[in-house]
């Protein structure tokens, strides 16, 4: 089955990089592009020589000038705006492969506000998170729309939680939700506030 190729966008270093590698590779030989554990936290997208004998009917085929890019049907919907890139610096010649979409599948404009604020959070804040080793998952969203959030990770514990939650997330958050979302808070500032005497 063929598609065209704006599913994933391989920058022209990137081919070129890759039909260089197939060169050495035996005849018919093409790249395979897959996520594993997709709609996971832990999912992972990679990259692998993709042997003639080894496409199977259910596979989409996206054709590239110099080589086909063959994407299996579950990894499909998790590759949806993915980008390989390939640059080269003093420091080398570095790959990078963003799947925005590999963790969650992209949701639709009308799903549920907890489905878009997971989306938010999955694609957008964690991987800001992920540099520290931390991440954030939502919680539940209040009747007075407010967003609760657990830290987990790096996070966890990290004096500086307060300033990213109050600073980052909550403000992009908020804009991004504007007229849905009041605000934001820790789930343990929550339960602190909820069961304290104070």
């Amino acid at each position: 089955m063929s598609e065209n190729s704006q599913l994933i966008n391989i920058s022209e270093t990137a081919q070129a990089h890759f039909a260089k590698l197939l060169e050495s590779q035996a005849e018919g030989t093409q790249i395979r592009v897959f996520v594993v554990n997709p709609g996971t936290p832990n999912a992972e997208c990679g990259v692998s020589y993709c042997p003639a004998d080894a496409i199977e009917e259910k596979d989409i085929t996206l054709t590239f000038s110099a080589f086909n890019a063959v994407i299996d049907p579950d990894s499909e919907p998790f590759l949806e705006d993915a980008v390989i890139d390939f640059t080269s610096d003093q420091m080398g010649s570095q790959l990078t492969l963003k799947a925005p979409n590999a963790k969650m599948r992209r949701v639709s404009e009308d799903a549920n506000l907890n489905e878009r604020v997971e989306y938010a959070l999955e694609t957008e804040i964690n991987p800001q998170l992920a540099n520290h080793g931390g991440k954030v998952s939502l919680m539940e969203i209040t009747a007075d729309g407010v967003a609760i959030l657990q830290f987990g990770g790096g996070c966890n514990g990290c004096s500086m939680v307060d300033l990213t939650l109050k600073e980052g997330i909550e403000k992009q958050l908020l804009e991004q939700f504007s007229g849905e979302l009041t605000g934001v808070k820790d789930v343990t500032e929550h339960e602190h506030g909820e069961h304290s005497y104070a």
